[in-house]
């Protein structure tokens, strides 16, 4: 038995059997969706009242409401950069924080990811800056 598990077939056997074994909770997971969300598909379309469609309700509405006016209005963009800024920074300050809190932890190859993660949002933010001057084109 030992000899199977040092060869080449036994040792991927046992890597295949490690991998199969780390997503069996996936599989059960997904096994599970598909047979309790297909009966309930079923049921609801058995179950469903059967009408003709009206054609008042394929009509575009607003708010139960018959539209009126332009369906395609001028939008001011004046705040586009200040809300692109907002975004950059949420999702570098979620990333910073998390890196930040297990630095001790990590080994010193682990900052060469990040500084990379750093010049992709200062690039985004140079970005924004530069939407923010250009007022003319809103």
């Amino acid at each position: 038995m030992d000899s199977f598990l040092y060869s080449p077939d036994g040792l991927l056997a046992a890597l295949v059997g490690e991998v199969a074994g780390s997503f069996s909770p996936i599989l059960l997971m997904f096994g599970f969706a598909i047979v309790a969300t297909g009966p309930a598909l079923i049921l609801s379309r058995m179950i469903a009242p059967r009408r003709t469609s009206n054609p008042v309700k394929f009509l575009p509405m607003e708010s139960g409401q018959v539209p009126s006016g332009e369906g395609r209005t001028h939008f001011m963009m004046q705040y586009y950069a200040y809300v692109l800024m907002f975004v950059v920074f949420d999702v570098m300050s979620i990333f910073l924080y998390a890196w930040g809190s297990t630095i001790i932890n990590l080994p010193k190859a682990a900052t060469l990811p990040i500084i990379g993660f750093l010049a992709i949002m200062f690039a985004s933010f140079a970005y924004a800056l530069y939407q923010s001057g250009r007022k003319n084109i809103w």
